[in-house]
């Protein structure tokens, strides 16, 4: 991986990353929860519309990143070990999905959990019945294969090109951008994508590979997308009970 200044088109692609992403989905997101109902045309939309800007969006960093002779192993799109490339997947998988659900549980026994995030991406954002289920699911494997080419390959790889091959550099402002991307999250999200980031920059540094990051953010946002709206419902209905019908 040869050393290189920041080209004027990767400069663009990393403004976009930093600026325009963020403010898109922060929009999005209000626009939409500002609304007292959401149907399944308007999920399914929402779930087309962000898998289509996402896959143009690395069609055109894959072919500026090859103009400029950055590989597919330069961007870490590469299966150097499988054995220890499978133990990571498993593992980081593993470790985040019980940090999910405990996460959900949580917050469903919070007193005011309604009107808060979650609460609106439980009800209006994630899926109801069984076809947005179908259509989620392929929204979650294009996120989990596009935001790890977009940051840990490449917003990680240009980065610590421009700085000398700091791959501490890299990994940092790569997740910054990529909490950055997820503002519409509140500033508690920022900081918990922060660390995920980091954690799934750490993994793609140690394997070589993007690999394992893509199978447990696939895995971990699909199990946690999918159950999120029935265990909060759930919990929810349990507490009005609760409250209708208090102990003597």
């Amino acid at each position: 991986m040869s050393a290189f200044p920041l080209p004027w088109d990767f400069a663009l692609i990393l403004l976009i990353l930093a600026v325009i992403v963020p403010w898109r989905g922060a929009v999005k997101m209000r626009q939409l929860f500002a609304r007292p109902h959401l149907d399944t045309a308007d999920r399914l939309a929402l779930y087309a519309s962000t898998m289509a800007f996402q896959w143009i969006t690395v069609a055109v960093v894959l072919w500026r990143a090859q103009a400029h002779n950055l590989s597919l192993h330069d961007l870490a799109i590469a299966l150097p070990s499988p054995p220890l490339i499978i133990a990571a997947a498993v593992g980081l998988s593993f470790v985040l999905l019980l940090y999910q659900l405990a996460g959900l549980r949580r917050f469903a026994r919070l007193p005011n959990a309604r009107g808060t995030f979650l609460f609106h991406m439980a009800t209006k954002i994630l899926p109801q019945n069984l076809v947005e289920s179908m259509a989620f699911s392929a929204l979650v494997g294009t996120v989990a294969i596009c935001e790890e080419i977009l940051y840990r390959g490449f917003v990680l790889v240009v980065i610590a090109n421009a700085t000398h091959g700091s791959l501490f550099a890299g990994a940092f402002v790569s997740t910054l951008f990529f909490a950055v991307a997820h503002a519409y999250q509140g500033r508690r999200g920022i900081m918990l994508t922060f660390m995920i980031g980091l954690l799934f920059a750490v993994v793609r540094l140690w394997t070589g590979s993007l690999i394992p990051s893509m199978a447990a953010h696939l895995f971990t946002d699909l199990v946690a997308g999918l159950a999120a709206p029935r265990v909060l419902k759930q919990a929810w209905e349990h507490n009005s009970l609760r409250e209708d019908h208090p102990q003597p």
